[in-house]
């Protein structure tokens, strides 16, 4: 169970942006962890990107830099504003994830930054598979988020974490076998990786 400093974070953004970069440093500052998941990828300037449960633009404002086609989605209306702020070079949808207001095939890539560990088992199912059906054939969905640490010195300081500024579902998820999840539902996994003492997984997956 999470403490009020979780609503905290969420309620005020200087709050969340100084937990995010000190929970960053990990893997070597905010701007190298906001780009993670985008190693490697083949992006042109005209690729359709989705930043999947967006926030308040993290990731979004490295996307467009990459391509001027990029949509950002999420359920909150505050977030959503302060990603309009932030990067107003994006396009942005209200909706859930696991019911996109999208057609079939219309992504070349989805990219979701530290969100998937806020959804139940059912709703992670069928978000994946969301992501799944707007992708186009040979797309790419990359994420990264949190992983059981391999590394045990990790353990303590992701334990304290969790307990602060998360809740059950964060367990939840450090115990799935997302690799396994994405596979199961279509998805080709072409590289996982593993930082921060294996507390953070990078996961990118193409629809085949």
């Amino acid at each position: 169970m999470a403490t009020i400093l979780r609503d905290w974070s969420y309620r005020y953004q200087w709050l969340y942006d100084g937990i995010s970069g000190l929970a960053a440093l990990s893997v070597g500052g905010e701007t190298r962890f906001r780009q993670l998941a985008l190693q490697g990828l083949t992006i042109s300037s005209d690729s359709k990107i989705l930043d999947l449960c967006c926030g308040s633009g993290q990731a979004t404002q490295f996307l467009v830099k990459l391509s001027q086609n990029v949509t950002g989605l999420d359920a909150s209306p505050l977030s959503l504003k302060r990603a309009k702020q932030n990067v107003p070079s994006a396009f942005y949808v209200e909706a859930f994830a696991e019911n996109m207001p999208f057609a079939d095939g219309e992504f070349d890539v989805v990219h979701t930054s530290v969100a998937l560990h806020e959804m139940e088992p059912q709703q992670l199912q069928q978000i994946i598979s969301e992501v799944y059906r707007v992708l186009k054939p040979g797309g790419v969905f990359t994420l990264v988020d949190f992983h059981a640490p391999t590394n045990p010195i990790f353990w303590p300081g992701v334990s304290l974490f969790l307990l602060l500024f998360e809740t059950e579902t964060a367990w939840q998820l450090i115990k799935t076998d997302l690799p396994k999840l994405l596979t199961e539902i279509g998805f080709e996994v072409s590289k996982t990786t593993l930082y921060a003492g294996g507390s953070l997984q990078v996961i990118q997956a193409k629809k085949s």
